[in-house]
């Protein structure tokens, strides 16, 4: 019993009788704790789990923009620095687009007019080049934004595997296969301007403006392939991506003119556009299959 506490029977240590009436409690019993008055208990919210985040992976859901009608979304499995360089490669690409897509009818129909019909056609082949060289600037830009971007992206780098023969045998058929692409697109471009003549687009100077139009488009595809084959020869697997992209685009249209056939009844329609989508079907899968051999993964 501690010292001071009244007389009476055994009671446990700590536990003390209500004080009877309006005299003070018992000597002994302990004061309240701390110098403040307690305050209501509040709970607190709960708390919500925790992402785990590795190195400059960011837990936030991927940014939206809007493009015409529709919205595009980023890969939300890029770090902060990529989505960075992403946004602002697509935003030049808008002034590469605007620049090329209006520039060259202008300047090539521009030139056309001038020379076969009115001088006018002149100034409207000077309008044409100062939209090709916002185009350019536009390109400029976004091929130094894809350098950055290329730098902080692990398959722009050569492969830890590159030593495997499998490694290089992968890169070696995705070299072909991009090879491939080079010459149907140089291919598609030279039918376009032999067919051009049994269309009338020559002596039509917007037939002719929108005919060097077309054939800029499978010359750029070309092009863009082309630059892969040195990156798959030093095992990078960048180019096998990127390959992919490109043969994906000769898909679409692939895709629209089997469409096309088959609403219309057109056997030529069927056989063109079902070759093309099967090629570009093919030469997607081994592409993807190349690029995990070259990273080191089992495809």
């Amino acid at each position: 019993m501690y010292p001071g506490q009244p007389q009476g029977p055994y009671q446990p240590q700590g536990t003390y009788p209500p004080p009877q009436g309006p005299y003070p409690p018992p000597q002994g019993a302990y004061p309240p704790q701390g110098p403040y008055p307690q305050q209501p208990y509040q709970p607190h919210p709960p708390q919500q789990p925790q992402q785990p985040q590795q190195g400059n992976w960011s837990p936030q859901p991927a940014p939206r923009q809007r493009v015409g009608d529709a919205h595009m979304v980023i890969d939300p499995g890029l770090t902060v620095n990529q989505r960075e360089l992403v946004m602002k490669i697509q935003k030049s690409s808008k002034m590469l687009a605007i620049g090329y897509v209006l520039g060259i009818p202008l300047t090539f129909g521009g030139l056309h007019h001038g020379i076969t019909e009115q001088p006018a056609g002149f100034i409207a082949a000077l309008i044409g080049l100062a939209l090709l060289a916002v185009g350019a600037a536009g390109f400029q830009r976004s091929a130094a934004l894809r350098r950055q971007l290329r730098q902080i992206t692990p398959d722009a780098w050569r492969s830890p595997a590159a030593h495997l023969p499998g490694a290089r045998k992968a890169a070696t058929l995705a070299a072909y296969i991009n090879g491939l692409l080079v010459v149907l697109s140089l291919g598609a471009a030279g039918w376009l301007l032999v067919m051009g003549a049994g269309w009338g687009a020559y002596g039509n100077s917007f037939g002719f403006g929108a005919l060097l139009l077309g054939v800029s488009v499978p010359a750029a595809l070309g092009a863009a392939a082309a630059s892969t084959i040195p990156q798959l020869l030093r095992v990078i697997p960048a180019g096998a991506k990127v390959g992919r992209a490109l043969y994906s685009v000769i898909m679409a249209v692939g895709a629209l003119m089997l469409v096309n056939g088959v609403k219309n009844g057109e056997p030529r329609a069927l056989a063109v556009g079902g070759t093309v989508t099967v090629i570009c079907l093919g030469a997607m899968f081994l592409l993807g299959r190349a690029a995990k051999r070259m990273r080191g993964e089992t495809p």
